[in-house]
């Protein structure tokens, strides 16, 4: 639906799939493959049922679901393969518009870790934090742990299915951590994949930068444009050791230039940038 890219690994897979079958002539393999690939199937639209649920919740704020339609939150969360008992970490999460979501979908037996580092706990996140934790409390989900931590001293428990890091990778390039120092990337990616299990997913969302501008125009939002070069965050993650295993075109649009800073008349061109969807996982 919104996959451009399919991984290695899954396409080898498909492959070696069909060769058995041939090979053997097997009627069986063939009808087991079927019955494999019906399952697949079967549970994906049962999830994506599950995460449509949580996105049309009313107890949802109003300002949060005026925002769905650009954000596509449903068809996001599908991709990056978010599922009820998962362990999840929203990294950077703000007022928490993907943390309520995420509550909703993993469920009782899942767990959710909301993390924001200090600038954004004290400026923006902290009473909205406060509120969705009530709501959720009273609604009965109690699965959701606040972190704040600055990201490059994350202590996450080792056995997460997946985290997703949206629209946040630019401010690494130009916002100081308490101590006056920039966020140490490197340090980062590697906590972020040491928390994953094998095979566990890292989706990232992002503003398109001008491609090949690299860090240009990764800056501070009242000196520039506010983005960042795709190209850039998907060889530094690869470097950390993570695998891409899928892109989407979900939230593209052919209209936004990228020569404009995404804060400029935000009321009309709020969420309406052209954003890349990678997901990466840990081999």
């Amino acid at each position: 639906m919104f996959y451009v890219r399919r991984s290695l690994a899954a396409g080898l897979g498909c492959a070696l799939l069909f060769c058995v079958g041939c090979a053997t002539g097997g009627e069986g393999q063939a009808d087991g493959a079927r019955v494999d690939e019906a399952s697949a199937q079967s549970a994906a639209a049962a999830s994506l049922a599950r995460i449509r649920e949580a996105v049309e919740n009313p107890q949802r704020p109003a300002e949060d679901r005026a925002r769905d339609a650009d954000r596509k939150p449903a068809e996001l969360l599908a991709f990056f393969g978010i599922g009820q008992g998962m362990r999840v970490v929203d990294l950077q999460c703000g007022t928490g518009y993907y943390t309520e979501l995420l509550s909703s979908i993993v469920g009782p037996t899942g767990r959710v870790y909301a993390q924001n580092n200090e600038f954004v706990a004290t400026r923006f996140a902290d009473e909205p934090m406060k509120a969705l934790l009530a709501r959720l409390e009273a609604a009965g989900q109690n699965n959701v742990e606040r972190l704040d931590v600055e990201l490059d001293e994350l202590d996450l428990p080792t056995d997460l299915d997946a985290a997703i890091f949206v629209r946040f990778y630019h401010d690494l390039f130009w916002l100081p951590t308490p101590d006056g120092n920039l966020t140490d990337r490197a340090e980062f990616l590697r906590r972020v994949h040491a928390s994953l299990k094998p095979g566990g997913t890292f989706g990232v969302v992002d503003h398109h930068a001008e491609t090949g501008s690299g860090e240009r125009d990764a800056v501070d939002p009242r000196e520039g444009l506010h983005r960042i070069d795709a190209e850039l965050v998907r060889r530094e993650i690869l470097e950390a050791g993570f695998v891409l295993d899928g892109e989407s075109d979900l939230l593209a649009n052919p209209d936004d230039t990228r020569d404009w800073n995404i804060f400029v008349d935000d009321a009309a061109r709020r969420d309406k940038t052209d954003r890349f969807v990678l997901r990466f996982v840990k081999p």
